[in-house]
């Protein structure tokens, strides 16, 4: 099996070196040289752009920031014209199912086109344990299963966009939750109640989630998690906000999550760690959040 890989950021990078230590042979093209030097270190093949990381394998996979990379790496750069007939693109991008569904339109004849947006963080993409949001027919998803099963567990959501729409849908729970948890430690914080106490406290009730487990050590340490900026919260926030158009319903926790998230960016600036949607309220209420222990980061997990 002969794959092409384009984005080679802070999850393709490790998921691509996941693909070649499974044996794959891996094509791969970044608009950022030390990201493909990275890659070949690793046993990856450098292509010299998107088209020619496209042209002559079986399976094209991007991983890219937004959905405008994706069309410009597809259409702009011709990397969708590239693929041969019985080849398969799989978009690991959190993208919109809108653009997904105009690109496969215009695919050549007898490629598969899917999406699989991921989920899980760094320390996922580098140990395998991502989840994958599939979306497409269930013939071409079974040929890739055992393939992306080396990045994680594949669930197949419906038809092509679906993945991107399950994927939105649990980051936006991830966004309502990361916003809160800075105000839960805060109010704990400032009536009395030990943080390293409080955050055993949440873990061990009804309050536990993901982001008390996995993303609070970041808060604790103090770099707020910079694998994953404020302005890429907001671009899916967007999408998220895309998507509750679709609902006949006011979504006012999805709204109070993009007001925090917007305060944090126009604050500490786009490029900011995710979590400084808590830091934000650490800052304005006075209070520190750091708590002593052996954080390790998850870009190192």
């Amino acid at each position: 099996m002969k794959i092409g890989f384009v984005g080679l950021g802070n999850m393709g990078l490790p998921m691509c070196k996941r693909l070649v230590a499974a044996k794959y042979r891996v094509k791969v093209f970044d608009l950022k040289p030390e990201s493909v030097i990275a890659a070949q270190n690793c046993g990856a093949i450098a292509a010299r752009s998107a088209a020619e990381a496209a042209s002559e394998v079986d399976l094209f996979l991007t991983s890219l920031p937004r959905p405008e990379h994706v069309r410009e790496v597809m259409i702009d750069s011709q990397a969708l014209a590239q693929l041969g007939a019985n080849s398969i693109w799989v978009d690991l991008t959190t993208n919109q199912q809108e653009l997904l569904v105009d690109l496969a339109a215009k695919a050549p004849t007898g490629v598969k086109v899917l999406d699989s947006p991921v989920t899980g963080a760094v320390d996922g993409a580098r140990n395998g344990r991502l989840t994958l949001f599939v979306g497409g027919d269930a013939e071409t998803v079974a040929k890739v299963k055992p393939i992306l099963e080396n990045l994680g567990k594949v669930i197949h959501c419906g038809g092509l966009g679906t993945g991107n729409v399950v994927k939105l849908v649990t980051n936006q729970l991830w966004f309502v939750a990361a916003a809160a948890i800075g105000e839960g430690f805060a109010t704990g914080i400032s009536n009395g109640v030990e943080l390293g106490t409080l955050w055993q406290a949440i873990k061990e009730s009804v309050g536990d989630s993901f982001v008390a487990r996995h993303d609070a050590p970041s808060i604790f340490a103090g770099h707020y998690d910079p694998s994953f900026s404020l302005d890429l919260c907001l671009k899916d926030l967007g999408l998220i906000t895309e998507l509750g158009r679709q609902v006949n319903a006011d979504l006012p926790m999805t709204r109070a999550a993009v007001e925090a998230f917007t305060m944090a960016r126009d604050r500490y600036g786009k490029d900011a760690a995710e979590l400084h949607v808590a830091k934000r309220i650490e800052d304005d209420a006075n209070i520190s959040m750091r708590l002593d222990g052996d954080w390790t980061p998850p870009w190192q997990a």
